[in-house]
């Protein structure tokens, strides 16, 4: 699939937090829409989507009360996801809705937010190709390791964490 589809598939809340939810663990519509308050049909329809774009793989299929229930994982979530890629990813007003569905995430996450060990910043800078090279390398470096430690769901001995982070160039105004 191309970035642009890609990119139309995250253009929703919805599918933003189950490729979060699926990064740590395999789970079925049914098991996902549970754990976000979703429908089954719901969590089914957006998983769906997502596996059409190749953003989620099914990994098991367990047999459920005569019934076959797929389980779905996140198996890219290590890498981060960019923003860009390449020549007209998408245009303006798909850009927006990507853009749009983040900012709802984010405020739905900052609505859980609690005191404890944090950051967070928010730039617009002129800096050098190898300086900006070297801050998205680590920034990319964050969220793989966040990834691969990534737990189910309320595993004892966890908490609920959020990383937000979106570095691209600017043009030039």
């Amino acid at each position: 699939m191309s970035d642009l589809e890609e990119l139309r598939a995250t253009a929703h809340p919805i599918r933003l937090r189950l490729l979060s939810l699926l990064t740590s663990v395999a789970m079925s519509a049914a098991e996902a829409g549970r754990e976000l308050g979703l429908s089954q049909a719901t969590a089914s329809y957006h998983l769906r989507v997502l596996e059409r774009v190749g953003l989620v793989t099914v990994v098991d299929v367990v047999r459920i009360r005569g019934g076959d229930a797929k389980r779905y994982r996140h198996l890219s979530s290590a890498q981060p996801f960019p923003l860009e890629a390449g020549p007209a990813v998408a245009d303006d007003e798909e850009r927006a809705q990507y853009v749009e569905a983040l900012v709802d995430e984010l405020r739905r996450r900052s609505r859980q937010r609690i005191t404890g060990h944090q950051v967070s910043t928010d730039a617009e800078l002129w800096v050098d190709p190898e300086t900006w090279h070297r801050v998205v390398h680590h920034v990319g470096q964050a969220s793989a390791l966040l990834h691969a430690a990534a737990q189910p769901p309320r595993t004892p001995g966890t908490e609920p964490v959020s990383m937000t982070a979106a570095l691209f160039p600017m043009r030039r105004t």
